[in-house]
């Protein structure tokens, strides 16, 4: 097991998927950002069933910054309560993770 993570989070607007990608990388606490573009979401909320068009963000980062990125997507969102769920990365490429390691500030 590697320190490293993919941050899964989703955001209402293609302008502001980007703002958050924008942000983590630019803040260095994610080494890069994929936006999947118009998945359609259903979750509960507030005890009713819903139905939503998002854009997924799957945020490279590691284990030490995922706490800081949880705070910038909480401050950055839209959503009352955004969505910030780390998924470890077991293994990668040793060049792959010492990149992304390189990317992130500490």
């Amino acid at each position: 097991m590697t320190d490293k993570r993919i941050v899964l989070s989703t955001a209402g607007s293609e302008e502001e998927a980007h703002k958050i990608a924008r942000h983590l990388v630019e803040q260095q606490l994610a080494a890069c950002v994929n936006i999947l573009p118009r998945i359609e979401s259903i979750y509960r909320w507030q005890g009713k069933v819903e139905t939503s068009r998002e854009w997924l963000l799957l945020i490279k980062t590691t284990a030490e910054r995922f706490p800081a990125v949880c705070d910038a997507i909480r401050d950055l969102h839209s959503y009352e309560l955004p969505e910030c769920v780390a998924v470890s990365i077991e293994d990668g490429s040793p060049e792959y993770l010492q990149w992304l390691a390189d990317s992130v500030q500490t």
